[in-house]
């Protein structure tokens, strides 16, 4: 499973998150710790395979000059890339993406790597939709013709994204994010798909953050994809054995803490079947994501 975070508050350098805490971004990338909450029937198949390396591509997004997005992807290894650490060290936004990807047997490409970028938007996904290749064509057909020259992979996430953009996310993201959900879900038993559609996505304009957990409910005993947000002030272990306090107004979204010692009085658990809203200077509000299934 792939690890992403979202970042939204006062201007910090990337690397403050994405390097200096001793559980970070690029240390995710070499070993995820939290792949799905104890019981999951698929718990102990991630964990005994590949899939804790996340070294199939990065990238990352951010709200630069004049609120224009800049997106820089690549498709080695974060861990072993000097170029991400440089650019992170340089860079300075309030509000950025990033992903790091696992993609057993899925193409590898610049092309598939997160976050996606379109006109003011920047998208990100951890989960799958799957058999993916069975409702592909189904689906990338519902985006809308204006937006279809702009698909460039073959990724599900890219799909999940354009299908969002054309329900409307730039005008009602809370609505966007949920017609899309709604629309894989009516592709899944369609075609009679058991496995369930895992999700934990985030999508931002640069001034907001939505935030979306998710897994098919009809799958007995699965949950989604681990995801935290941070609920107090932000005081991270770094690598060099010190702490580092983020801004005031600092709010994150992983898919794991940053950190190896976590904190519930710093993380806490986006709640399952949800989907919040991030502002800021204001604490979020997550409401459950009502899916018409009909």
């Amino acid at each position: 499973m792939c690890r992403w975070l979202a970042y939204l508050g006062s201007s910090i350098a990337l690397e403050d998150v994405l390097v200096r805490p001793n559980h970070s971004l690029i240390d995710q990338s070499l070993r995820a710790r939290q792949l799905f909450l104890p019981g999951d029937p698929l718990a102990s198949v991630f964990l005994n395979s590949a899939f804790p390396t996340n070294g199939d591509g990065f990238g990352i997004a951010w709200s630069g000059r004049g609120g224009a997005l800049g997106q820089y992807r690549q498709i080695g290894p974060a861990w072993d890339s000097l170029n991400l650490r440089h650019i992170a060290a340089q860079i300075e936004s309030g509000c950025f993406l990033s992903h790091v990807r696992a993609a057993p047997g899925r193409t590898i490409s610049e092309q598939n790597c997160h976050p996606f970028v379109h006109d003011e938007w920047m998208f990100q996904h951890n989960g799958e939709i799957p058999r993916f290749p069975e409702v592909k064509r189904e689906l990338t057909m519902d985006v809308d013709p204006q937006l279809y020259p702009s698909i460039l992979g073959n990724a599900d996430t890219e799909v999940c994204f354009y299908l969002a953009m054309t329900y409307g996310l730039p005008e009602d993201p809370v609505a966007g994010m949920t017609r899309m959900v709604e629309r894989v879900e009516r592709a899944r038993q369609k075609h009679q798909i058991d496995a369930p559609f895992r999700a934990t996505i985030c999508a931002s304009d640069g001034n907001q953050l939505v935030v979306l957990r998710w897994v098919s409910p009809d799958a007995a005993g699965a949950s989604a994809p681990s995801l935290y947000h941070s609920a107090g002030a932000t005081i991270l272990h770094t690598v060099d054995g010190d702490t580092e306090s983020l801004p005031d107004d600092a709010q994150l979204v992983v898919s794991e803490p940053l950190e190896l010692e976590c904190s519930s009085q710093i993380w806490a658990e986006v709640p399952h079947a949800s989907i919040g809203i991030f502002q800021r200077g204001s604490a979020p509000e997550f409401a459950p994501l009502s899916v018409n299934f009909e």
